[in-house]
């Protein structure tokens, strides 16, 4: 049986009684045409406050066309759902509806079962494809994966990137697929009982192919500033139509492709100074339109803002379901690696702030943070741990140090074992970046596909960017940071299938079963942070209260020994590196269950 979730568009390309409408918003421009199929341009009608229709029957699902502006400039569409060509090309007209969906009954998962397997298209597999990732979905729920988290796919320039220099936010890139080929992957997640997220961009456009600014230079605007330049212009003059290009945007991947949930990249560099904000505004927008299934809206902010995580009842988000905790990596990563540069020099010795990551969540809660200079985050020890996710790498963790370095190549082996038992099991939700699974040790470097004068930016960027740190103060080292722009870069980053460790992918498959027989029924019940003592440096003991039982961990993420700990309470679940002495000794990690 079929099931239609088509989003109809307000903008773009829409098929209309046997015809299509084509409907732009350029405010600069006092006419526009359209050439569709390389016909001549045709004159498009001008509507009020900037925009631009026509409706004809000369195109059809499969027409290629491009917008014309008035000085003869031929422009994709801001809303194109594909582009054939990549994002220079023409844009093509897509029938949304003409996928057959097999996943009628699909009502998705709560959020408490979550176990998040962040991916790349483009370095999952060989291929690098929609397709060829349908390929692996049986592994990932034989692993006890219950959603994928996918890097972005909006169309960005070139045949590979990271997916952060998106320009054509709706139309999957065809580095990937056709549209069809996403909502096949979709499916087929569907049907082994995987949720899908995908990952949104927001806070900026990339630095090519972003033609907004010549028809709408209202978009952005220079009373913000982001890291990549000129805000988006969400609060100022003509924003109205900005903020319903995003909102519509989230609800045209979460209706028309069936995505479970999405990822909002960086949303402390989405500057909105009115009310309310477009955070809110989008997510109160999609809570009130999708009902007939649990929707997953999850945050990056450096902010550590709790009040975007609030709970209007138990398992039900005001707004937003969880955040990714970047405070529970730092804490794990300088305790596994021992290093100090940049911001991880915050973490080095701190086992108050190791206790409250991972009880509380956010580690800073409005305390001053040397490294930024600022206070950082809000109280969040009354919010469940469900809201915080958490994790030992992630794309920006591993593929932002010069090299790209997997945690397992920088840290021991009992170290990297013992701080994924932490990750895991804890009650906040788990996430594994793809081939930690694996026990991979090949890289996940940054990479894009950038021509001339922006490749040579992008790369001295690069290695410009690492100049500060002192092991980098030679030019000649510098010179070794692999080239973001080289086709070798982006194959380094390819997981290594054939050579992928089973020991490790069995230790993965085993406590995952755990945490689902386990930990997973304790989660509804576990409705606020946690309380922790410290044992000694990166060694605490971590009680969770979950109606009348308890969830108990006692983890020494050091080398050294720790004496005088207090011996496991109620049921052991899991152990790791532990041994029959008094002493909780070196990357030891007991969990517990206690029953009153």
């Amino acid at each position: 049986m079929s099931v239609t979730r088509s989003h109809v568009l307000p903008q773009g390309a829409e098929l209309h009684e046997g015809g299509v409408r084509f409907r732009l918003w350029a405010p600069s421009q006092t006419h526009i045409g359209i050439v569709i199929d390389d016909r001549e341009p045709v004159a498009m009608a001008h509507q009020p406050e900037g925009w631009f229709e026509l409706v004809t029957v000369g195109a059809h699902p499969g027409s290629r066309y491009r917008y014309v502006l008035q000085d003869g400039l031929q422009v994709p569409d801001p809303a194109a759902r594909f582009q054939p060509e990549d994002v220079h090309g023409p844009s093509e007209v897509i029938d949304p509806a003409a996928y057959d969906w097999k996943d009628a009954d699909w009502r998705g998962r709560p959020w408490d079962e979550a176990v998040v397997y962040e991916l790349h298209i483009g370095t999952f597999t060989p291929e690098g494809t929609f397709r060829a990732a349908i390929g692996k979905l049986d592994y990932l729920a034989d692993l006890g994966i219950t959603a994928i988290e996918i890097m972005p796919v909006a169309d960005f320039p070139g045949r590979r990137n990271w997916g952060y220099d998106g320009v054509l936010l709706y139309a999957p890139d065809s580095a990937y697929g056709r549209p069809e080929d996403l909502k096949a992957l979709i499916d087929a997640a569907h049907e082994r009982g995987i949720m899908v997220l995908l990952d949104v961009v927001y806070n900026h456009f990339g630095p090519d192919g972003n033609y907004l600014p010549v028809y709408a230079p209202t978009f952005f605007t220079e009373r913000h500033h982001t890291p990549w330049g000129p805000a988006v212009n969400y609060d100022g003059k003509h924003s109205r139509p900005v903020r319903d290009f995003v909102i519509q945007n989230a609800l045209y991947w979460l209706e028309e492709y069936h995505f479970d949930g999405l990822r909002f990249d960086a949303v402390h560099a989405i500057i909105d100074d009115s009310k309310p904000h477009l955070l809110v505004e989008l997510a109160d927008t999609v809570r009130q339109t999708i009902t007939d299934r649990p929707i997953h809206l999850i945050l990056e902010n450096e902010e550590n803002g709790a009040h975007r995580l609030e709970r209007e009842a138990p398992g039900k988000p005001c707004h937003y379901t969880a955040q990714w905790n970047d405070d529970v990596h730092h804490v794990l990563h300088v305790a596994a690696t021992g290093e100090s540069a940049g911001y991880y020099g915050q973490y080095r010795g701190r086992t108050d702030l190791l206790g409250r990551a991972l009880t509380e969540g956010f580690a800073f809660q409005g305390e001053h943070m040397e490294y930024s200079g600022k206070t950082r985050g809000e109280p969040s020890g009354h919010l469940p741990p469900a809201a915080f996710v958490a994790f030992a790498q992630n794309h920006d963790q591993v593929g932002n140090r010069a090299f790209g370095e997997r945690l397992a190549a920088i840290a021991s082996a009992e170290a990297v074992r013992a701080v994924s038992a932490v990750t895991l099991l804890l009650p906040q939700t788990p996430m594994i970046f793809m081939g930690e699974e694996m026990g991979a040790t090949t890289p996940f470097p940054f990479f894009a596909d950038f021509d001339g004068e922006l490749a040579d930016k992008v790369r001295e960027g690069r290695r410009e960017e690492f100049a500060k740190f002192p092991e980098f103060q030679d030019p000649e080292k510098r010179d070794h940071i692999p080239d973001p722009l080289a086709d070798s870069t982006f194959d380094s980053a390819k997981l290594p299938w054939d050579s992928l460790d089973q020991n490790t992918l069995d230790w993965f498959r085993h406590i995952l079963a755990v945490r689902r027989a386990e930990v997973v029924p304790l989660i509804p019940a576990i409705t606020r942070g946690g309380t922790y003592e410290e044992l000694g440096e990166s060694a605490v003991s971590v009680v969770w209260q979950a109606g009348t039982r308890r969830l108990r961990l006692l983890a020494n993420l050091s080398a050294q020994s720790v004496s005088g700990a207090p011996a496991a309470i109620g049921r052991i679940i899991w152990t790791e590196n532990t041994t029959e002495t008094a002493a909780l000794g070196p990357w030891a990690v007991v969990w517990s269950i206690e029953t009153a």
